[in-house]
């Protein structure tokens, strides 16, 4: 694992000599993260899965409602047809483990039913979210846990793409929906993914109050050469962040069926008040 100071660099070029961040094993950890997307097939040791879901349910929990679950996807099957699904991501075929992780209100429904007790309270926009972000802080300690292991993760938003199908292959019922996977395997060490630049720091952090700068190079500074410099390194095409941003949200189109979002949400019950 890279010292402190190498993981800065590599998320912050050269200003990450201005951040007084200490040396620290967890640290070190936590900023070496990278996405892995070549996986070797060999299969996980016994306690990886029951690892990862005794950190994810170490998280914080909104209420200690903990309106989240999560299907482990392992069969060779279920993955490829998940992968077609998520827009053919080949490493969703290759690592033998996909979680999927899940806005569950289906289980307070059935213990509002069972106890006789009215549950009025579900169909609110505020209780789908906190089921989303239950389901999102679970999953990040499911990534360090993977990561402490030596194994390699990668987010798989594309579930979303077209979320009725993957409901079919993952069996959710009512009030239960699939908001993102997790790819969970062995990094192809023929293959190794790098530590991506972020944003400076000076863009997303904000003192007291929020405050926009007066122009788009105060605000991003030299992200988009530094990025493109990453993208050449890792053999992608160089377009910069600014480009790639405004790409993937130029238009409903280019959400990729998730501008349909809202009427896969009323389909899975939740109405969203």
């Amino acid at each position: 694992m890279p010292h402190t100071r190498t993981s800065l660099h590599a998320r912050y070029g050269a200003a990450a000599k201005d951040l007084p961040v200490p040396e620290n094993t967890v640290l070190e950890h936590l900023l070496s993260h990278r996405s892995v997307r070549n996986f070797l097939p060999d299969a996980l040791p016994g306690h990886t899965l029951p690892t990862l879901v005794a950190a994810a349910q170490s998280a914080a929990s909104s209420s200690n409602l903990q309106t989240w679950s999560v299907v482990a996807v392992q069969s060779q099957a279920s993955r490829d047809r998940l992968a077609a699904l998520a827009g053919n991501q080949a490493h969703i075929r290759q690592a033998p483990l996909l979680l999927v992780w899940l806005a569950d209100l289906s289980r307070i429904a059935r213990i509002a039913q069972y106890k006789q007790q009215p549950a009025d309270g579900l169909p609110y926009l505020d209780t789908y979210l906190m089921a989303v972000i239950d389901a999102a802080l679970a999953a990040q300690n499911a990534v360090v846990a993977a990561e402490a292991l030596g194994l390699g993760t990668v987010y798989i938003g594309a579930l979303r793409n077209q979320p009725e199908a993957v409901a079919e292959v993952v069996g959710t019922p009512q009030w239960v929906f699939p908001v993102f996977g997790l790819v969970v395997g062995h990094p192809d060490p023929a293959r190794p993914a790098a530590i991506k630049p972020r944003l400076p720091q000076t863009t997303v952090l904000h003192h007291e109050r929020y405050t926009a700068p007066d122009s788009l190079d105060a605000e991003i500074g030299d992200y988009d050469a530094q990025l493109s410099g990453f993208q050449a390194s890792e053999g992608l095409p160089q377009v910069g962040w600014s480009k790639v941003v405004l790409e993937r949200l130029r238009n409903a189109e280019s959400l990729k069926g998730r501008h349909r979002l809202v009427e896969a949400l009323h389909g899975a019950g939740f109405p969203l008040r």
